[in-house]
């Protein structure tokens, strides 16, 4: 371990953890940025071909910087490059390929390990994000399933399923943008566990700003983070209008077990399936910050806006309504300034016991 004491640690190299960096370079802020892929893009570069930037409405630019204009061009390729500038014509200190095991208390300090690297730091800034984490639900037969089983995260193309008939599993708008996907090519059939609700007016920025208020009361109260898409409902886009016309969005109700050929319905009809597509979302990749012990009897982080309130030297990014790329950019800011506050706080301390 170093002698040097950093200001603050950054882990991840996404759109929360690029933001949060260049806020605390502003602030003059000793810091490095940890980051587990061996190149710049965070979950971005890990996306499915087929994805273009039309179909995740853009990105967010990021502090001080043009967003991308290539509206056509695949979202795994245009966001990493818009990244890998952006890093480089500010630059923030990015550390990488590292991931980090754990983190400890060290004291009034914080250690970061990593394999055997470690940092000493007076501050951290999670940006970890959820992309590494997936989440599959336990359904009786899984393992029994002649098929193919995926999450998105390995979701090789539409084309891949071309003569097979695929489940799709999960309410969200990753299964929504799927479905527009396989139905022109191949036989789906869409569950899930509630009624989807289907937004029917425009959403504006004020529908927006109450949807992340929803979601940040939860982290507020330490509850685990729910989508901010599961509060503002699903939309068809013009490019799922095909699917559409093919009834790719006749919802049914999520079957009760899944056998060697298909899926056991809860009415006992068996639904013939060749692949199973688990669109069943993600989970918050913070289990390197077990040792700190964040965690509200809830099972979720509780937050003062990104502070930690189990450890108010701990800021959360892209955890809950910051993730979202604009939700983001904001929270790198908020979390900058809440480093710069707990470092404040700390400097009076010392002042005061030393003038004792």
């Amino acid at each position: 371990m170093g002698d040097a004491v950093l200001d603050s640690v950054v882990i991840g190299a996404g759109q929360a953890g690029l933001s949060a960096s260049y806020h605390l370079r502003r602030r003059g802020l000793s810091h490095v940025v940890l980051d587990a892929d061996g190149a710049p893009g965070g979950a971005w570069q890990h996306r499915w071909d087929s994805l273009s930037m039309r179909d995740v409405h853009g990105v967010a630019a990021l502090p001080d910087s043009e967003p991308p204009a290539d509206e056509a061009g695949r979202a795994n390729v245009v966001v990493p490059a818009y990244f890998d500038r952006y890093e480089r014509e500010h630059g923030l200190p990015v550390l990488r390929p590292i991931r980090v095991d754990e983190v400890t208390s060290a004291g009034d300090l914080l250690v970061v390990r990593a394999g055997d690297r470690t940092w000493t730091t007076r501050t951290l800034v999670n940006a970890t994000g959820t992309w590494s984490h997936p989440f599959v639900p336990r359904y009786p037969g899984m393992e029994t399933f002649r098929g193919e089983q995926l999450h998105p995260v390995a979701y090789p193309g539409a084309e891949h399923f071309r003569g097979r008939r695929v489940v799709v599993v999960g309410g969200g708008a990753s299964a929504v943008q799927l479905l527009g996907e396989l139905a022109p090519v191949t036989d789906t059939f869409w569950v899930t566990r509630r009624e989807p609700v289907w937004r029917t007016d425009d959403f504006t920025p004020d529908h927006g700003r109450q949807a992340v208020a929803l979601v940040e009361e939860r982290v507020r109260r330490g509850l685990a983070p729910a989508s901010v898409v599961s509060v503002t409902g699903l939309v068809l886009r013009e490019q799922e209008r095909a699917a559409e016309r093919l009834g790719a969005y006749v919802r049914h109700p999520m079957f009760v077990a899944v056998e060697p050929d298909g899926v056991r319905m809860p009415d006992g009809t068996l639904e013939s399936a060749q692949a199973i597509l688990w669109a069943t979302g993600f989970r918050p990749a913070v289990g390197h910050l077990a040792p700190l012990a964040l965690r509200s009897e809830y099972g979720g982080i509780r937050l003062d806006g990104t502070t930690a309130v189990a450890d108010r030297r701990v800021q959360l990014v892209g955890y809950g309504p910051s993730a979202s790329t604009i939700g983001a950019n904001r929270a790198g800011r908020v979390a900058a300034r809440g480093v710069a506050a707990w470092l404040d706080r700390e400097a009076q301390s010392e002042s005061i016991a030393s003038s004792a």
